[in-house]
């Protein structure tokens, strides 16, 4: 019988229900009312931190280059000058409480933006009812935000199509289903290409190597989960800003880095030709100076799709490092010490 691994509050269970998670989460947002007219928008801004700002890179990086307003994301506690009354501003945090969120959202309200809230309650929520915000409420059975990547990052892509601003997203979120389902068969095998990946880079840091917006939002993906399910180091850059400066380090201490550092290349059908050829010259120029190079390619069919499997497979990944080390991946106690030194007290935030 197979060791059940250690695993307190579930993360291992909510990473087999993505394909769920995501499937609800689109149902929930097409009853938000309250939206701004398509002509209304003339930008949109995504806020949010940690597990909940993947959110707006998944916005970006499967929406933004089909959309006729630009998109960005935002990831501290002030916006760009910009935002005003055109601006759609999504506020998503998981708990509601995250501060560089509520002090950006608080921001963005002032200056006329329309705000949208993504969360499960706290203070950003009663700031979305004092302002009469249009809010999706997330489910109460996750257990933390990395583990609701679906449930955080598919309503702002149902809501711009609710809008006219990203027409199709229903279909590319049902082929992004249809792929995690068939990606979860595939992980959930006893003989899973995540238990053997993980095998091949347990005993290094990985480098998370991959291009474009899909692929940066994947490889940072990665990364924070080997950091939170692990509590093992990892890192990221892409392709083609790697030939631009990290390739040249690769010059010294490769008796080091052969020893402790792995490259693991996220691919993906989104390439550019040339950032193709870059991946085969990195390749050459790396190989015998880590301890392994490897490759993952994502599968299914649109950038939402190959986005997501990229994420689930990561998450798996990330999951059986745990387990080798015999690590509990939900706690996260030195995150929750500094969100808690740097909570205000609660009569501090206004409405």
């Amino acid at each position: 019988m197979t060791p059940v691994p250690l695993d307190t509050v579930g993360i291992w269970e909510a990473t087999a229900g993505l394909p769920e998670q995501v499937e609800e989460a689109a149902r929930t947002a097409r009853d938000v009312e309250g939206l701004p007219e398509h002509d209304a928008v003339e930008n949109v801004v995504a806020v949010g931190m940690g597990g909940s700002g993947i959110a707006g890179d998944i916005l970006l990086a499967s929406a933004g280059a089909f959309m006729a307003v630009p998109v960005i994301t935002v990831k501290s506690y002030t916006l760009p000058a910009f935002v005003g009354d055109g601006t759609l501003l999504f506020a998503v945090s998981f708990s509601g409480d995250t501060e560089e969120t509520i002090e950006a959202a608080k921001e963005g309200a002032a200056q006329g933006a329309n705000v949208v809230i993504v969360t499960s309650g706290g203070e950003l929520a009663k700031l979305g009812a004092a302002w009469g915000a249009p809010m999706v409420m997330l489910p109460d059975d996750l257990p933390q935000p990395r583990a609701a990547v679906g449930s955080l990052a598919i309503p702002p892509l149902v809501m711009l199509e609710e809008m006219g601003l990203f027409p199709g997203a229903s279909r590319w979120i049902e082929l992004a289903v249809e792929q995690l389902k068939r990606r979860r068969d595939q992980l959930t095998k006893a003989e899973s290409p995540a238990a053997e990946l993980a095998r091949r880079i347990d005993s290094t840091i990985p480098l998370i190597h991959s291009s474009g917006a899909l692929g940066g939002a994947a490889a940072q993906r990665w990364k924070t989960q080997i950091n939170e399910n692990a509590n093992a180091p990892a890192f990221w850059n892409v392709q083609p800003e790697l030939c631009h400066n990290e390739v040249q380090g690769w010059g010294q201490h490769i008796d080091v880095t052969r020893e402790i550092l792995s490259v693991v290349a996220l691919r993906h059908d989104d390439e550019h030709p040339q950032v193709m050829r870059r991946f085969e010259m990195v390749t050459e120029l790396v190989h015998d100076k880590v301890a392994g190079m490897h490759e993952v390619h994502a599968e299914g069919e649109g950038e939402l799709a190959q986005l997501l499997d990229l994420v689930i497979y990561g998450d798996y990944v990330s999951l059986h490092l745990a387990d080798y080390k015999g690590i509990d991946p939900g706690p996260v106690p030195t995150l929750s010490g500094l969100k808690q030194e740097f909570a205000p007290p609660p009569d501090s935030i206004s409405v």
